[in-house]
């Protein structure tokens, strides 16, 4: 049975990534038909994938038999549910239509099959989550305060939930369609072609001057490979089986090695140009322009990736590694920098099809066109070019998995729309933090690490901007800056205990504690924790909203001094090794040295400046070492 259910998911996924590729050409083909169906191809394939066979494996041929049972229950509903959704909705759309209890039943069916996906798929959280909002939406008239609304019977939340495009086959549904799924096809298509180990190798190269050698590689080569992929933990797979293996070989530990995969992947989701795919689906939202968007994103981006690559050189200093001897550093040739053109030729198609006014569809469709053509550069996909056939699948399987977060938040999203939940939690928010936009950004920030975890980006995202993104605006924030705010804490959200997916995926390659590694990452991304906020408080810094010369310049240099003080005061480490009382300042004069007083500002200033002169004078670590 396992044999034939691969085989059905190697179809299935094909199919839906065939599908992709036409609508990212000629559009969508029929809005009913493909929203429907992709919902009920995405849930088959995840039931196959996450089979309770597969999953809780035994011996038992009757218990295995009883686990093949629900599971063909579970796709009969989905079966039935999709296709009576297709049957009726024109007539629903009329108004001529009366609701049936076969037809509250059937639709609950295929609620109860979204949600048991959403939790094989994505653990607990979303899928409490959705099960929470239909229940408030029943019983959420008796609440108290602020919760409590008009009322909803069952049939109500159905229309709603399942029979309509406001729910389960809402708006985000043809977004993830028309704008995702091709990107997701590319990257899986990248990835087949080989051209994550060349830019690996030409990392290796470029930063083995750097005491921190393969660590550094792997922050720089997942950092642009991941701003193509839509999974943080696809990238962690993806990069983290070179890279992890050859940081623990420079001496780093285990959970470390696992922690700079984690947290480098994780960043790569906010990295221009394509930021994960999050960048269109924000384009599509806001109404500003991608190029806007990943101008607003860059300079926070460089910022967080400078900061991993300090935390990598002081835990190098702490360990006494010194750089990669010239004589065993890797060499470059010729053929490296030609294959190069694998990854360099795609991105650089996608930002020119957009810069040239065509849609995000057109520019991930020709991306894909271009690294199918610049794959055969690589001699290996030359002699076997079906890899591209089994590239489809995996995008296409990735794509399944992103639609069944979807189809969840497509319950919340309805249910919110429908009691008026989003506006309440904003409202609950601006009472809670009045005028205080530090605490309200918090509170906001609190809530996309807990709606983020397990998720998706693309996913986390959504669900986050819909619920907190509204709180924000009212204080008056640009839209832009409160939708960057958000990915970076969804993103984050990757590497926060409890969840933390990108460790949890980073661990078992690197043989560590899942939640060592977590903490691990948590530790080298600690000014990531930072950046968001400096966003919001010094607009300049996006380069697009207020920009003025000199306080983009400040704002560059109090935040590159803050990430040197606390990055160093974390690992314990600047070019010696530092006293508790220093590493307490270090953390202190960081702060203060961001705060919006300009007293505060130039005090800080003085203060760390006269801090890092006496710590030089301390008898260095590793004599004649690289600084990175």
């Amino acid at each position: 049975m396992n044999k034939a259910s691969t085989i059905i998911i190697w179809v299935l996924s094909t199919g839906i990534a065939l599908v992709a590729i036409y609508t990212a050409a000629f559009g969508i083909i029929d809005e009913i038909y493909q929203r429907s169906l992709t919902v009920a191809v995405s849930l088959i394939v995840a039931i196959f994938g996450s089979s309770l066979a597969r999953v809780y494996q035994t011996e038992n041929n009757k218990i295995k038999m009883g686990q093949w049972a629900i599971d063909f229950v579970l796709i009969f509903l989905v079966v039935l549910s999709i296709f009576w959704f297709s049957s009726v909705y024109d007539e629903l759309e009329s108004g001529l239509y009366s609701f049936l209890p076969d037809d509250l039943v059937v639709g609950c069916g295929g609620l109860l099959v979204v949600i048991e996906m959403t939790r094989r798929c994505f653990g607990w959280p979303l899928a409490t989550f959705a099960i929470l909002t239909i229940a408030y939406a029943l019983l959420g008239a008796d609440l108290p305060w602020i919760f409590a609304h008009g009322g909803y019977d069952l049939e109500e939340v159905m229309r709603t939930v399942w029979y309509s495009f406001d729910g389960v086959f809402g708006f985000i549904v043809i977004i993830v369609i028309s704008l995702i799924f091709i990107f997701i096809i590319f990257g899986a298509m990248l990835e087949a072609t080989g051209a994550g180990s060349t830019l690996l190798k030409i990392s290796i190269s470029l930063t083995g001057a750097l005491r921190g050698g393969p660590a550094h590689a792997a922050i720089a080569a997942s950092g642009f490979f991941g701003t193509i992929s839509g999974a943080v933990t696809a990238n962690v797979v993806g990069t983290g089986v070179f890279t992890i293996p050859m940081i623990k070989a420079r001496g780093f530990k285990n959970s470390f090695a696992g922690g700079v995969e984690a947290a480098a992947s994780s960043g790569g989701q906010f990295m221009p140009p394509v930021m994960g795919a999050v960048a269109f689906v924000m384009a599509d939202f806001t109404g500003i322009p991608y190029v806007i968007i990943i101008l607003a994103a860059l300079m926070p981006a460089l910022f967080y990736y400078g900061g991993l690559f300090i935390a990598v050189w002081v835990e190098a200093g702490r360990l006494g590694i010194k750089s990669i001897p010239k004589s065993e550093r890797e060499i470059l040739t010729r053929e490296d920098w030609i294959k190069s053109l694998m990854f360099f030729v795609p991105v650089i198609v996608i930002i020119a099809v957009l810069v040239s006014g065509r849609s995000p569809a057109a520019a991930g469709l020709w991306a894909t066109v271009a690294g199918v053509i610049m794959g055969f550069i690589n001699p290996e996909v030359r002699k076997k070019p079906q890899i591209f056939i089994d590239a489809l699948s995996k995008g296409g399987e990735q794509c399944a998995r992103i639609m069944v977060a979807v189809a969840a938040i497509g319950i919340i999203v309805g249910i919110m729309n429908l009691t008026g939940l989003g506006i309440r939690f904003s409202n609950m928010v601006l009472a809670f933090a009045g005028t205080n936009l530090f605490f309200a950004l918090v509170l906001m920030a609190l809530a996309s690490l807990v709606l983020g975890m397990g998720l998706p980006t693309i996913p986390a995202y959504v669900i986050i901007v819909i619920i907190m993104g509204g709180a924000i605006e009212k204080l008056g924030v640009p839209k832009m800056l409160v939708h960057l705010f958000v990915v970076y804490f969804g993103v984050l959200s990757a590497i926060t205990p409890p969840v933390a997916i990108a460790a949890y995926a980073a661990a078992p390659i690197a043989k560590a504690n899942p939640m060592n590694t977590a903490i691990q990452a948590l530790k080298l991304s600690s000014v990531g924790f930072m950046i968001p906020f400096v966003l919001i408080y010094n607009p300049s810094l996006s380069l697009v909203y207020e920009f003025e010369i000199f306080a983009f310049l400040s704002v560059i240099f109090r935040l590159a001094l803050a990430i040197w003080l606390v990055t160093t005061a974390m690992g314990g480490v600047d070019r010696a090794p530092l006293p508790a009382y220093s590493r307490v300042l270090r953390i202190a004069l960081g702060i203060t040295v961001l705060l919006t007083y300009v007293e505060a500002q130039i005090g800080g200033i003085i203060a760390a400046l006269i801090l890092l002169y006496v710590d030089s004078k301390r008898k260095k670590l590793i004599p004649n070492d690289t600084s990175p």
